[in-house]
């Protein structure tokens, strides 16, 4: 790795359950190898009787003991400290911010894995931030972009009136710096939300088309991050509600939350082990309500398929942590990708080595989420007639064209290839 700024240390602060203020929890300390190790501070592993106990970060990679915490085989951090750092878009604008250097193809080693957390805004998804102090918290960036900013910034900027500059870099500069999609932080109303904003790049609407996604997701009975699509300067917005905060009279509360990589004790480099059965048996042992749970994540996997994400990777699931037990967290980045032909595979294994994009996996699938195959098929049933019968009242409220309609229906959602169960049955029950 090539750097021109190494950062050795960081203190993990964090908001324990229903508190609106943080505490320092550990250290993390980068050694000449690149490997990032934690352990607690001796303040927090005594508070036993506070108002707001000591939770663990995440069991059973970090559980609450003295000492620096071994990593797990195969990883450089913890998953649950790597869950906080910012996506491919947060580390180009950091890297843009502190090099100079712009542009999709740019290195985003250029920087060490604890520059990426210490300089990434404090608002970040979850209930950790990093400082480079034990005993004095300095958020960064911590203020969220009012709606009416976002909506009335192309105004703003003809009158010479200055956005914040995580709006401006998001709205105006997003292209220039690649990668993943430009975002911002938005408040609204007593709700926060993330702004995911199109790109001139864009083949086709990738922001009305995961608008979509989503809606159709919730009135299929799906548990999905409430969205919005709004415009500001010539710009498709998506604006999805947060559910990792919560406002209280107090002030903003954060949940803790883990992604389905880290439960699986995996890192990118290892993703593409990961497979919905492990995460079926997780699920079994560890989460609250498993049962449901099962079902819902298998309704998940449906949906997915019925609707063209095969970006379902590890990191598009996540579940709260509570220090003792986990919960499925609403579906988000569901988001149709293209393609050309009809057969397609998901991003996580379904059955076996299997990832096949299309029902007969799921139907292998099913008695892994402790589902007949009857039960199994009412689910495919009920989200196709779902689809189906929203499909125009959806498109409507994404104002979304006749092209793009045409593009969408029957290439991305319902494909025919996602109908394939049996080839004999593929004509007669699953018909469009």
């Amino acid at each position: 790795m090539t750097s021109n700024t190494i950062d050795k240390e960081a203190f993990v602060w964090i908001w324990l359950p229903e508190a609106t203020e943080p505490v320092v929890a550990g250290k993390l300390e980068a050694d000449d190898q690149g490997s990032v190790q934690f352990n607690y501070g001796k303040s927090y592993l005594e508070r036993i009787n506070a108002n707001h106990p000591a939770i663990s970060i995440y069991e059973p990679e970090l559980p609450l003991k003295k000492g620096v915490l071994p990593l797990l085989d195969g990883l450089t951090m913890p998953g649950c400290i790597r869950d906080s750092a910012p996506d491919a878009w947060g580390r180009r604008v950091i890297i843009n911010k502190k090099l100079g250097r712009k542009g999709k193809d740019t290195d985003t080693e250029a920087l060490d894995e604890l520059t990426y957390l210490l300089e990434s805004g404090s608002d970040r998804i979850g209930a950790l931030d990093f400082q480079r102090s034990s005993s004095e918290y300095v958020p960064r960036s911590a203020n969220n972009v009012p709606l009416e900013e976002l909506l009335q910034s192309a105004a703003r900027v003809e009158q010479g009136v200055p956005l914040t500059p995580d709006l401006d870099q998001a709205l105006f500069h997003g292209s220039s710096i690649g990668g993943a999609r430009p975002k911002a932080l938005i408040e609204d109303q007593g709700a926060k939300y993330v702004a995911k904003f199109s790109s001139s790049t864009d083949l086709y609407s990738v922001v009305k088309a995961e608008f979509i996604a989503m809606r159709l997701a919730a009135l299929a009975g799906i548990n999905a991050a409430p969205v919005r699509l709004v415009q500001a300067a010539q710009k498709d917005i998506l604006l999805i509600e947060r559910f990792d905060r919560e406002k209280t009279v107090k002030g903003w509360a954060r949940k803790a939350m883990v992604s389905a990589l880290t439960l699986f004790g995996l890192d990118e480099m290892m993703a593409r082990y990961a497979s919905y059965e492990t995460f079926a048996e997780i699920i079994r042992h560890r989460f609250d309500e498993p049962k449901e749970t099962l079902e819902e994540l298998f309704s998940r996997i449906v949906f997915n398929i019925l609707s063209g994400n095969t970006d379902d990777h590890a990191r598009n699931h996540a579940a709260f942590w509570n220090g003792k037990t986990l919960r499925l967290t609403p579906a988000y980045d569901i988001c149709p990708q293209g393609r050309a032909g009809n057969e397609a595979t998901q991003a996580m294994l379904i059955s076996g080595e299997n990832r096949l994009s299309n029902l007969r996996s799921c139907l292998d699938a099913a008695p892994h989420f402790l589902l007949s195959e009857d039960e199994a098929k009412a689910i495919f049933d009920k989200q196709r007639e779902a689809i189906e019968a929203n499909w125009e009242k959806v498109c409507d409220e994404a104002n979304l064209s006749a092209v793009d309609r045409n593009l969408f229906w029957q290439r991305q959602f319902l494909n025919p290839f996602a109908f394939i169960v049996q080839p004999s049955q593929m004509a007669r029950d699953y018909r469009l």
